[in-house]
């Protein structure tokens, strides 16, 4: 029994397996064939790989595209683990009866979707465009700033915090630290497993972004990588080819950046706090 059982989930896992990886593989073999081949299914490697990244490279400006999008996921990153790991910090530790009323709303401003204050948002940084360019419209400021830091950032260090020992806070003031030196000296170091899993999380989410960089970014030059690839496909013949070199390129990133926290993104999410 115990045999066909494990037969079973063995079976089960290599299935998921398969059925997970094979689009990755697909993005691979795609690469290196002819538009047609990839239109038709092919799945055997070919031998276009030089043609489509020289005709990529030769027909759009892929490079300040992943530039701009370098810029906008770093400090966007930065920006959230800094701002939602203080809110994190300051809700837990510092408890009151008005923190939880705001953390009660700031919990129900999840259930808003991104689509509905879109335009309130571009009204509002249209408004600032003359006095603040650096922040206005058809800005990599005006794509960071609405993305810095989110209700599930700040909900997802507070939970993790739940974790972290209180007697360290304790000890820490009695030694003479302020609050912001308990802060950067005893809490970000232990808490280094939950600030990796937030740091995948923020940079694949601002990598990815594709709707508010749509919205309000205008030039051609401060278009990211999400916005060139569907320019790609939208063309009225385009190369299949050619569209997937760019979405492998633009995947190497996120894949990077995962594959070396991976194991800190694991004890992360399961709330491990490490000293």
């Amino acid at each position: 029994m115990n045999s066909l059982k494990r037969i079973f989930i063995y079976t089960f896992l290599s299935v998921a397996a398969i059925v997970s990886i094979f689009p990755f593989l697909w993005m691979l073999t795609s690469i290196t064939n002819k538009s047609v081949d990839v239109t038709q299914g092919r799945l055997l490697p070919g031998t276009h790989l030089i043609e489509n990244l020289k005709t990529l490279f030769a027909t759009v400006d892929i490079v300040p595209a992943l530039i701009n999008s370098s810029i906008i996921a770093i400090i966007t990153t930065f920006l959230t683990l800094l701002l939602a790991s203080l809110a994190g910090y300051g809700f837990e530790i510092h408890r009151s009866k008005g923190k939880d009323i705001i953390f009660t709303i700031l919990l129900l401003s999840m259930m808003i979707p991104f689509a509905a204050i879109m335009i309130p948002l571009y009204r509002m940084f249209g408004s600032i465009s003359e006095t603040a360019p650096l922040i206005g419209i058809d800005s990599l400021g005006a794509v960071i700033l609405p993305t810095a830091t989110t209700a599930f950032f700040i909900f997802f260090f507070r939970q993790n915090t739940k974790m972290f020992p209180k007697d360290l806070v304790e000890a820490g003031r009695i030694d003479g630290l302020s609050e912001i030196g308990v802060f950067f000296r005893i809490y970000v170091p232990t808490m280094k497993t939950t600030y990796a899993a937030a740091a995948i999380i923020a940079f694949m989410n601002s990598w990815n972004n594709y709707l508010w960089p749509l919205v309000i970014l205008q030039s051609p030059e401060k278009r990211t990588i999400p916005l060139l690839i569907s320019n790609l496909g939208s063309s009225y013949s385009p190369d299949y080819g050619v569209i997937m070199s760019a979405i492998v390129i633009a995947t190497l990133p996120t894949a990077l950046v995962f594959f070396l926290m991976q194991k800190h993104f694991v004890a992360g999410m399961m709330g491990s706090v490490k000293g």
